[in-house]
């Protein structure tokens, strides 16, 4: 019971066994102090990251950028971590890295020195993307970490590992207004310490996780007998893709452009339009752990189908609404619209769990390459319509969450 079990089932000449929740780990439960640790680790990396979004309307009048290029430096940001998370993961399934997470932590630390002494375009692109680098690396490896501290409550594992990055990305416009905004573009400088910090914790995870590897030759492990086919895991996997494109659009679009529609529409200040942000990113994280053990307990799928379609009312009420009624909106579709992340994930890696590192990679560098995608080409449409007109788009996403009806019924085992 406490022997090594393997996590991704390739058949490969050397590759990394991880340690696997044995039954005696599930009855002992989740390991919390690990799991705490990499969700305090997914805080200060979201931190991070979501500050580059906040300082967009510092970057935007120092440099007189347009929306178009607003939206290039979500791209380069997000395009790093969207290409190169499924190589992380499948590279990691096959030898699993444990310090990679400190060490990909350091690309974070400079491109965080080199944002703020930036005076060119160009050079905000590069440091963009070395923070988008970071986390590529981070988070096909922290899931794993994450899973495997679970206690086999592999909901609840994703849900407290999401909510830390939920609240970090909350936590940048707040961080912008208090800080950046005041103090200008070179206290960005002052963040690295965050990133130093997250090394060090990442670093004594690593000393963790290290013993849970060990390496020899893996056997093939048999499928469930109710499992779904190939074609039917395929086709659900489309599908999770498709509503994880519905969900995360939608959240750039408000990430990246709700600041300006705030200002545009309602005239508020850009300290006040960061503090409405953060409560709608506040709204994400507390969705996003909540919808985890929605989805142990009642079912991952129930928990899909309610999540996107559910936002759906409030996303078309939202262009036409004050700015008090905004704000409840905002809360609201938060809550509801974020509680799905989990379960897609978890879906995804349980539909496939012989590659566990590169379907998480895959999911959330897709998560990652939607947004930037998502952002460059909503700012390309604002800059030639409006941003109320790009929220008046933006409003029907959640209705591509109808195609959870092609979503198959997994074995109770892995529900």
């Amino acid at each position: 019971m406490n022997k090594p079990v393997v996590v991704s089932e390739e058949t490969l000449t050397e590759p990394a066994v991880v340690a696997d929740v044995a039954p005696a780990a599930k009855a002992a439960g989740p390991a919390y102090i690990v799991l705490a640790g990499i969700s305090f680790s997914h805080f200060l990396n979201d931190t991070m990251q979501s500050l580059i979004a906040s300082v967009y309307p510092i970057l935007k009048d120092t440099y007189a950028l347009d929306f178009a290029q607003i939206g290039m430096i979500t791209l380069a940001f997000q395009f790093t971590a969207s290409l190169l998370q499924p190589v992380v993961g499948h590279y990691t399934d096959k030898k699993v890295q444990p310090y990679s997470l400190a060490i990909g932590m350091a690309s974070t630390f400079f491109g965080l020195l080199l944002l703020s002494a930036a005076q060119q375009y160009l050079v905000i692109l590069v440091a963009a993307a070395l923070v988008g680098l970071g986390s590529a690396v981070f988070h096909p490896e922290s899931a794993r970490i994450a899973r495997l501290a679970s206690g086999g409550r592999y909901g609840f594992a994703q849900s407290v590992f999401q909510l830390g990055g939920s609240f970090g990305t909350s936590m940048g416009p707040v961080l912008a207004a208090l800080i950046v905004v005041p103090f200008g573009q070179g206290s960005i400088a002052w963040f690295s310490s965050i990133a130093f910090l997250a090394i060090l914790i990442l670093w004594r995870i690593g000393r963790w996780y290290a013993p849970q590897i060990t390496a020899k030759k893996m056997a093939a492990v048999q499928a469930h007998p109710d499992a779904p086919s190939s074609r039917r895991v395929a086709v659900a996997l489309l599908v999770l893709v498709a509503l994880l494109f519905s969900k995360q659009l939608y959240v750039s679009s408000l990430s990246s452009y709700y600041i300006f529609y705030l200002i545009d529409r309602f005239g508020v200040s850009t300290q006040a339009a960061q503090i409405y942000l953060f409560i709608f990113l506040a709204a994400n994280a507390v969705g996003a752990f909540l919808g985890g053990p929605l989805g142990d307990r009642f079912g991952r799928k129930i928990v899909i189908w309610m999540s996107i379609l559910g936002a759906l009312p409030f996303t078309l009420a939202l262009p036409y609404a004050g700015l008090a009624a905004s704000a409840v909106l905002s809360i609201v579709i938060g809550l509801i619209i974020s509680s799905t992340t989990s379960s897609i994930i978890v879906f995804a890696q349980e539909l496939v769990p012989h590659r566990f590192g590169m379907i998480s990679g895959v999911f959330f560098g897709v998560a990652f390459g939607i947004g930037g995608l998502g952002a460059a080409v909503l700012g390309k449409l604002a800059d030639h319509t409006s941003i109320e007109f790009v929220y008046q788009v933006c409003a029907y996403l959640p209705a591509i969450g109808l195609l959870a009806v092609f979503l198959p019924k997994l074995p109770r085992h892995t529900r």
